[in-house]
Order: C-alpha cells, then sequence, then structure tokens
C-alpha cells in the first residue's frame, strides 16, 4: 500500500538510521531506544499553561501521572479531562515519550490531560497496565476537585497500546456501574492478540511497526497464549458491549493493526454505540505523533478535539 508522501519519507530517515528492531533488544534497551528516537525528532513543544508531575494511588504503589492545562483553571473552575494512556506495546514508552502529544491534545480540546506512566511488561506482566489505568482514572474522578476538573466531564484515550487501555477502561467502568465516561478516543488501538486479521499478514513488514515486533510485545505482557481470549488483553472478544461511552476511533492504513481498529468500530455501532471513525490510508501507525512531520497528525489532533469538544466541552 503506497505511503503519503510525507510518511515515505519519515520511513525512509527510518530506514537510513538503522537502528535495530525492537524484537531483537532487550525490554530495557528498548525503552532506551524509543526515548532516543523522541529525543532525535526535536518537535517543537506546545505551550501549555500549566504542566505538573503528580502521583495516583494505585493496587500496587504509586502511578505517575502528569498533568497538562490548555488554559489556567481559574478558582472554582472545573475543566473537562482527558486521561491519557501512552502507546509502546505494554513494554516502553511513558509520559515523557508522549508529552508533545499530551500538550496537542489538552490544546486542541482545551482541556485538562492526565498521562498516565502505568507499570510496564515483563516486569509487570498482564493485567498490571490495565489495573494501573483503571486506578489512575478512578484516582482523576475521586481527586476531581483537587485536580480542578469536572467529574461529569472525563474522557479516556490513548495511542496502540494506549488505545487497548482505554477501551478497557471504558469497560470497566461499563461494568462496575461507572464513573461515567463521556467519550473514549482510540488512535489505532491494539484490539486483537490473537493477531490474525488480514492486515497484519499483509501489512506485517515494511513499516514502523511490524507483525515481529507485535509478537514480542504480546509474548512479553502476557503471562500465557490463554490470556489472548481475555477481553481486558484483547476488547475486541469482549461481550456485553452495549452501553459503552461514544468512541472516536482513527486507524492507519499502512499499519498491521488496522482490520482490527476497524473491526472494534464496527461491533461497537452494532451495539448501539455511536463511533466517529476516521481512517487516513496513507499513514504508518503512529502517526499521531509526528506532528511538524505529518499533515496526518495535525488532522487527527484536531479530530481528537473536536471529538472532546463535543462530549465534554463547555456547553
Amino acid at each position: 500500500m503506497p505511503l503519503d508522501p510525507d510518511a515515505q519519507l519519515l520511513l525512509d530517515a527510518m530506514i537510513k538510521a538503522n537502528r535495530p528492531a525492537f524484537e531483537t533488544l532487550t525490554p530495557v534497551q528498548a525503552r532506551q531506544q524509543m526515548r532516543e528516537i523522541r529525543a532525535l525528532l526535536k518537535q517543537s513543544v506546545p505551550q501549555v499553561a500549566e504542566m505538573r508531575d503528580l502521583t495516583a494511588a494505585g493496587p500496587h504503589g504509586e502511578i505517575p501521572v502528569r498533568l497538562y492545562r490548555a488554559k489556567a483553571a481559574k478558582p472554582g473552575d472545573a475543566q473537562p479531562a482527558l486521561v491519557f494512556f501512552h502507546g509502546g506495546g505494554w513494554v516502553f514508552g511513558d509520559i515523557d515519550t508522549h508529552d508533545n502529544l499530551c500538550r496537542s491534545l489538552a490544546n486542541s480540546g482545551d482541556c485538562t490531560v492526565l498521562s498516565v506512566d502505568y507499570r510496564l511488561a515483563p516486569e509487570h506482566k498482564f493485567p498490571a497496565a490495565a489495573d494501573d489505568c483503571w486506578a489512575a482514572f478512578t484516582w482523576a474522578y475521586a481527586n476531581a476537585a483537587k485536580l480542578a476538573i469536572d467529574p461529569a466531564r472525563l474522557a479516556v484515550s490513548g495511542d496502540s497500546a494506549g488505545g487497548n487501555l482505554a477501551a478497557v477502561v471504558s469497560m470497566l467502568a461499563q461494568r462496575n456501574g461507572g464513573p461515567r465516561i463521556a467519550v473514549q478516543i482510540l488512535l489505532y488501538p491494539t484490539v486483537d492478540l490473537a493477531m490474525n486479521t488480514d492486515s497484519f499478514k499483509q501489512l506485517g513488514t515494511g513499516y514502523n511497526l511490524t507483525a515481529a515486533a507485535m509478537l514480542w510485545f504480546r509474548h512479553l505482557y502476557l503471562n500465557s497464549a490463554n490470556e489472548i481470549a481475555d477481553w481486558r488483553a484483547s476488547p475486541l472478544l469482549a461481550s456485553n458491549i452495549a452501553g459503552l461511552p461514544p468512541a472516536y476511533i482513527a486507524v492507519a492504513g499502512c499499519d498491521p493493526l488496522h482490520d482490527e481498529g476497524v473491526a472494534f468500530a464496527k461491533l461497537l455501532e452494532r451495539n448501539g454505540v455511536p463511533v466517529t471513525f476516521r481512517d487516513f490510508p496513507g499513514q504508518m501507525h503512529g502517526f499521531a505523533s509526528m506532528s511538524g512531520f505529518l499533515k496526518a497528525s495535525d488532522e487527527v489532533i484536531a479530530d481528537v478535539g473536536a471529538a472532546l469538544k463535543k462530549n465534554v466541552g463547555m456547553a
């Protein structure tokens, strides 16, 4: 499938850099390589009114959370909020690797973003990441007054593995009777760890995310193959879908995860969940984080802002 010209330039630069494939590294090495890649991009940093590091109470200790506020909170001002879960295959990625994206989302949605630094595999296997994300979300709800956010206007989002976690948190909220989530925003989410779709087979080589890397992520994240069918690992396999929050789902055409994102959007729609769906045919996995390089990044960030303002913005 042909790439958008800007995406092709980016891919060519990645190939020229000749970095080792993630699946050939240790998790520690992979984390360092991802941090180096992000630093080399040298993207302009969107300015926000406030940024500060906090900690949420989790089931296994404190969870780092970074708060971004698009505009200063006035006394008594309760802003809409987006709780964000970063991508990285549950193995790498952190608050810093997604700093630029979270700043952009805060400004686009005119809201507060809370970026969650959940525990990573393989040191912390499934469902540790999901447990931390649920704990951070419920902490945000319980501490809304201290955070100057509105507990009635909370959204969740994530990219890739973070999209998986945002979908899982939405399902946990539905099953637990709340807290209510106004909208779930899923950017090229991982929702089916069976990894047997046509796009997984056909687009698993030649782009920035490979089938080999995905299999490596799955091996490091799960305790056994039996967990593939657990809806907390594969939200596409969940039952009792009705009543989930409205969704915005974006997928990339040159991404092995393309088809599962499409299938998840269709599953939600069949069960009466309102879905706004965008397919970016010439883009690779991870394009939302490439502001300054890809026009599609600006487009999807604007889309997210519109979805937030529609569902959690000021009346």
